[in-house]
């Protein structure tokens, strides 16, 4: 009763939506670095939104469900098959007994998201199931999925169909998060540029080089220029936190970030676009546009009661089709 890895993938690992409440102590959130999207893949299925999911990143693991399973995945496409039948995106599935799911290639997007109805047989470690690859705590035992692990259910589903894999009747079909824009708030250091390197930072793009990973994005771009000399405590900082490295380059933080940080704050991603950054690839391009704490204070709001909305349609729906079947 159990989902087997038959071949590991290069970094899948157990996630929520993250450990809150232990910055204080060195210990960072963490959690799903595409928030938007793992939330979505547990609202489909009509779970909690901060349930646990699998981050599967390109070439990804192949399962073997040893027993039938209700899934969903979500966010980037690496184009998924079940027993080599293609399955779409934000759409719950049925999968039978012995099924396999593999993916093929990476057709857009960094992070899959996998949700299982069954729910995982894991234990929480400090109120989060996500990985702390840093700790090895939390998530499956404090590592990434490898092959022959096998994750059990906390439950099976009473329902049955006679096709290895059936789609149920409901879908998202809005698109999710894709464009390079990302608002940012200034950040406390925002004043520590000159007048042109704030100029350029709005109006230019920056490219993510291959230095990058879930603890943050290195970016390449217009060298930016410190208008005086002056040098930060190392200070709080956060997901979506934008730093001026010494070099004139800057990096975003992300999922597994640091709690502290010496560099200058220059920005800070909104968290309604952080899932927009966590889709991007070494060799994209991203730009940022600022704007307001009330306006990304709103836009945030908006994306958590959309979701709301859709986990408690879908959960209504979820009940009638294991009713019927």
């Amino acid at each position: 009763m159990s989902l087997k890895i038959t071949k590991a993938g290069m970094l899948d690992t157990v996630q929520d939506t993250g450990r809150y409440g232990y910055q204080h102590l060195g210990i960072n959130p963490g959690g799903a670095m595409d928030d938007f999207s793992a939330s979505l893949a547990n609202a489909l299925l009509g779970k909690e939104l901060n349930a646990p999911v699998i981050e599967l990143h390109f070439p990804a693991s192949t399962f073997l469900f040893q027993q039938a399973c209700v899934v969903c995945l979500t966010g980037a496409d690496f184009m998924p098959c079940i027993n080599d039948v293609p399955i779409t995106l934000q759409q719950p599935f049925f999968v039978s007994t012995n099924a396999v799911l593999q993916f093929k290639s990476v057709k857009k997007g960094a992070r899959c998201y996998l949700s299982l109805l069954n729910e995982l047989k894991i234990q929480k470690w400090l109120s989060s199931y996500s990985t702390n690859l840093k700790a090895g705590a939390g998530g499956y035992k404090g590592r990434r999925l490898d092959k022959e692990d096998e994750l059990e259910f906390a439950f099976l589903p009473h329902a049955s169909t006679n096709d290895a894999v059936t789609a149920l009747p409901w879908r998202y079909n809005e698109a999710v998060l894709s464009s390079n824009e990302l608002e940012f708030i200034p950040g406390n250091e925002w004043d520590w540029l000159d007048v042109k390197s704030q100029t350029d930072f709005l109006n230019n793009g920056f490219a993510i080089t291959p230095a990058s990973d879930r603890m943050g994005y290195r970016l390449q771009g217009e060298k930016l220029i410190q208008q005086n000399k002056q040098q930060l405590v190392s200070s709080a900082v956060s997901f979506g936190t934008v730093q001026l490295l010494p070099d004139g380059q800057l990096i975003v933080l992300m999922a597994d970030h640091q709690t502290t940080g010496g560099y200058p704050r220059i920005g800070h991603v909104i968290s309604a676009h952080l899932s927009k950054l966590a889709q991007k690839k070494p060799g994209d391009e991203i730009k940022f546009a600022m704007t307001s704490v009330n306006s990304a204070e709103e836009k945030y709001a908006a994306q958590q009661e959309h979701l709301s909305r859709l986990q408690n349609t879908c959960n209504l729906k979820m009940q009638n089709w294991l009713h019927a079947h």
